[in-house]
């Protein structure tokens, strides 16, 4: 096979996952996991369901893709942060980021409570292994900021707690935003 030709089977490849799991966000968020269907979600993807089972072994792995995707956008929206830095500009960035988040990607966060509403079975190990670290990591250096007079002492816990329902809630809850 030349490399024009390869190329165009792996675009194509690519693309057909891209579109199985673009349909599968509108999917979980729209009837959750345990409403959704794999049939829907070939037809959203313009594909047969067999290249769904393809490219997915089972609709819990495709939704624990889902999933993943979610949380490695969400994560990039709050980098490595010191001591050194200024809390007001990373804390303005963060929270910018996360309601554009809400704005760009609004079905991520729907799927995201979804999942956390049904006790978080897939990701119950995830977010006691890995966010748990993520979480006392930037309660250290908030607490450290404070520490440093850099700001006033909040709840370093309860400061990132508020930061996520606040910006989770224009997309959780768009249809009151919206109205009001």
């Amino acid at each position: 096979m030349n490399n024009k030709v390869s190329y165009k089977v792996g675009q194509k490849r690519r693309d057909n996952e891209a579109a199985i799991v673009a349909a599968a966000e509108r999917e979980f968020a729209t009837h959750g996991f345990d409403g959704a269907s794999i049939s829907r979600i070939a037809a959203g993807a313009g594909v047969a369901r067999t290249n769904v089972h393809y490219y997915f072994s089972s609709k819990q792995d495709l939704y624990g893709r889902v999933l993943t995707d979610i949380i490695r956008l969400w994560n990039r929206s709050f980098p490595e942060i010191t001591a050194d830095d200024d809390p007001a500009a990373v804390l303005a960035f963060y929270i910018r980021a996360k309601i554009t988040y809400s704005q760009t990607n609004p079905l991520a966060s729907k799927i995201f409570a979804g999942e956390i509403l049904r006790g978080a079975p897939l990701l119950r190990e995830y977010l006691e292994e890995h966010t748990r670290a993520w979480l006392l990591g930037k309660v250290r250096i908030i607490k450290s900021w404070i520490k440093q007079g850099k700001m006033d002492p909040v709840d370093p816990y309860y400061l990132i707690f508020m930061i996520w329902s606040t910006t989770q809630h224009y997309a959780d809850f768009n249809v009151q935003v919206e109205a009001a």
